[in-house]
């Protein structure tokens, strides 16, 4: 066996054993309800995240996945059923103070070299998805509906004699400046920047 195929190797077991712990922790003290379930979730998931401010707030049913590669800042907020996915080589999830993420929001930076960030005091509401693997911003004070999807990727189909699969994709990026409001079903695509303080109706697609 050379050399890369031994580090992939040993990588790859390190991310199992990651996984495990995991696994282990949200197991243990996920569904403990109650001030003690939220007290013991402070104190274990810690040990977990890359970094973590004062005072998270993580309710039962939380899964995480490369928690290495997370960061919350202070006063957090985590509802049931949110994901964090932050696996990725050199990739990050990094949640600013006060961020809210309410019921089913799944955060997933896919594939490496992927960074989605969520500033001050900006929530997201019920069964959003935020997916990589472009980067992704969202400023201060931002107001994201529910049902919200913020796509840093697009496939290319620019070739009719080959499958729509096998043609790659992009991964440019979005950014979503401070004190914007998106409303439920928003649709925001690769490539695209929407300024400070904008609006976007409920159910449109940003292409542009």
């Amino acid at each position: 066996m050379d050399t890369d195929a031994k580090l992939i190797t040993v990588e790859k077991t390190a991310t199992q054993r990651e996984h495990q712990w995991e696994n282990v922790v949200t197991a243990l003290v996920g569904w403990i309800p109650l001030s003690l379930g939220f007290k013991l979730r402070g104190h274990l998931y810690r040990k977990l995240f890359a970094k973590t401010g004062t005072f998270p707030y993580i309710q039962p049913g939380v899964e995480l996945i490369g928690s290495h590669q997370i960061e919350l800042g202070n006063k957090v907020v985590l509802n049931r059923g949110v994901r964090l996915n932050g696996r990725g080589e050199n990739s990050k999830v990094i949640l600013r103070d006060q961020v809210n993420l309410d019921l089913g929001v799944d955060i997933r930076v896919s594939l490496g070299n992927c960074h989605i960030e969520i500033g001050d005091r900006t929530s997201i509401g019920p069964f959003s998805c935020l997916a990589g693997p472009g980067n992704i911003r969202i400023g201060k004070d931002c107001l994201i509906a529910s049902h919200v999807g913020i796509f840093a990727n697009n496939h290319q189909f620019s070739d009719p004699k080959r499958k729509i699969r096998e043609q790659g994709v992009t991964a440019k990026g979005i950014e979503i400046e401070d004190d914007c409001w998106l409303g439920s079903g928003v649709k925001v695509l690769d490539g695209v920047k929407i300024g400070h303080g904008s609006v976007i109706g409920g159910g449109a697609v940003v292409t542009k």
